[in-house]
């Protein structure tokens, strides 16, 4: 249940998003190009970071920069 204490967990590093151009999914709903995002853990494929609807969300490394 590592997952429900994310929000609380200590921020890793800051992440910039650089594009929200996705094939699949509509990440321009819950990110924005050029902000700076809080990331709380990663995997090797997910970034896990408060997006802007203030909740945890896992978006592919692909649309940030560290």
């Amino acid at each position: 249940m590592l997952h429900k204490t994310w929000m609380d967990k200590e921020t890793i590093r800051t992440v910039e998003c650089v594009h929200t151009d996705a094939k699949k999914y509509m990440v321009d709903r819950a990110l924005t190009k050029g902000k700076t995002y809080e990331l709380k853990n990663e995997t090797d494929e997910f970034y896990f970071v408060i997006d802007n609807t203030g909740k945890m969300g896992g978006y592919y490394k692909e649309y940030f920069k560290n």
